[in-house]
């Protein structure tokens, strides 16, 4: 399933979602500029200086340089589809998150969420020198806060039968509750295989989902009284 569009409208433009999409956008055209002048290689040591590699947190968890990449992290992507479907995501649920919290608490929350979803994929992953990268931490915490804020919002899904495909309204309930049971599902399972399948931290996306939850609580009365207030 791909969502296309929510169908809440917000009461103020969304400053902090599109700064973030294009913070993310620029960076990964800078790793593209990278990878022209300097090559797969340069890329390479640029994904491992600024990404979150759990060997180097063990080794030195408290170092300013090692607390830094976990924010650098977030803002690199490991190719087109990935930085493509991330900020899908964050622009369709992060304007009306934001909306909700307002831009100075939503940046805090984006950050702190992203932090706790790396944080748990070190912790499962702990003495790996892979780098991690990505804001799909970050963006789950953003998920779960929608999840808990509109469950029952239409989302308009993009769902494939095979070759096939459709367009459905579906209840966000559905959509963010079933791709969270599957990053569980597929981190349970990658444990086995080193924590990763795929290339993809699915911890990351669990404790970062996990920290939306928690994070979030102080703002669902307000999010629930503007959803009375709205047809959706």
């Amino acid at each position: 399933m791909i969502p296309i569009r929510d169908r809440i409208p917000t009461y103020r433009f969304p400053v902090m979602t599109v700064t973030l999409i294009a913070v993310n956008i620029i960076v990964f055209a800078l790793q593209m500029l990278v990878l022209s002048t300097g090559g797969e290689n340069a890329l390479q040591q640029a994904v491992y200086d600024f990404g979150v590699v759990p060997a180097r947190v063990a080794s030195d968890p408290i170092a300013p340089l090692t607390l830094l990449t976990f924010i650098t992290s977030m803002f690199m992507h490991g190719g087109f589809m990935h930085i493509l479907g991330n900020m899908l995501y964050l622009w369709i649920f992060g304007n009306n998150v934001e909306d909700v919290m307002g831009s100075l608490w939503f940046t805090v929350f984006y950050f702190v969420a992203g932090f706790a979803a790396s944080a748990a994929q070190v912790v499962v992953s702990w003495g790996s020198n892979v780098p991690g990268i990505g804001a799909s931490g970050a963006i789950a915490g953003v998920l779960a806060a929608y999840l808990l804020f509109y469950p029952a919002a239409r989302v308009d899904t993009l769902i494939f039968l095979g070759f096939f495909g459709r367009m459905a309204s579906l209840p966000a309930v559905l959509v963010l509750g079933l791709w969270f049971v599957l990053q569980l599902f597929n981190g349970v399972m990658s444990v086995g295989a080193g924590a990763a399948m795929g290339g993809v931290a699915y911890f990351a996306h669990v404790g970062g989902f996990v920290a939306g939850l928690l994070l979030c609580i102080p703002w669902i009365k307000k999010a629930r009284r503007r959803a009375g207030r709205r047809a959706y």
